[in-house]
């Protein structure tokens, strides 16, 4: 039975750990139903399981941001269980394999760019488009897309790694394309940067930890109607393109 309540749901891809499981974690400490976004059928119920345990009113949806079907049935699930969505947060990302010169731009793999894209931009607009319309019958619809300052061409950031921090440059770019489309509508969109986190994607070797990582995308998903839209953010601010 769908909830019959004003309880906003959101929905984070890639929420069994890390920074998602963060933003799950703090959006239901805001009293939202979460979805849980995520591949890993033991992962996802495992997750599902610790953010119950913590008072989170969670339900776990099988997702793989890849698969057209997949990302179909994951909206379907949502508009099923809650009947709503009032949040995304397009978490799910990759590195890309970068051993032998995968990722150096002059041996660069391509089949190594096209497995990044295809979860870190095509994957966004994948989701985003199948649950666009739950977004546009909520009152106040937020659309957050964890990017990175990798991505950034001002800061150049980080290791060269010629897949990833191009596939958050795109993610930057259609994250402004979609806020320039939806700019009439309640749907705002942004972009935002966690920051260098300690998570496996790190190897648990940084300085800050994932709910530190999680508070700007929660941030983005609160904000108020005169918000700003396609913009990219950390929690010092505006993140250079």
């Amino acid at each position: 039975m769908p909830h019959v309540n004003d309880t906003k749901t959101a929905l984070v891809t890639g929420a069994n750990k890390g920074i998602g499981f963060a933003i799950a974690q703090g959006l239901g400490t805001l009293s939202f139903t979460v979805a849980v976004g995520a591949r890993d059928d033991a992962r996802r119920a495992e997750a599902v399981e610790r953010l119950r345990a913590a008072g989170v009113d969670a339900f776990g949806v099988a997702l793989d941001v890849t698969s057209d079907d997949s990302v179909a049935a994951a909206a379907a699930t949502i508009e099923q269980t809650t009947g709503r969505l009032d949040v995304l947060v397009n978490n799910a990302g990759i590195s890309g394999r970068f051993d032998g010169g995968a990722q150096d731009p002059t041996t660069l793999d391509l089949d190594v760019v096209r497995t990044v894209l295809d979860t870190n931009v095509f994957g966004v607009v994948r989701v985003t488009n199948a649950v666009l319309p739950l977004l546009l019958r909520a009152d106040a619809p937020r659309v957050v897309n964890v990017s990175s300052n990798m991505g950034s061409l001002t800061l150049q950031t980080g290791p060269v790694m010629a897949a990833y921090a191009p596939s958050k440059s795109m993610l930057n770019s259609v994250t402004v394309q979609y806020a320039r489309r939806l700019a009439d509508t309640d749907v705002i969109v942004n972009a935002c940067c966690p920051g260098y986190v300690a998570t496996d994607f790190t190897g648990f070797n940084a300085p800050r930890t994932p709910e530190q990582g999680a508070a700007i995308a929660i941030r983005l998903a609160t904000l108020h109607a005169d918000g700003p839209r396609g913009g990219f953010f950390d929690d010092a601010g505006v993140v250079p393109w």
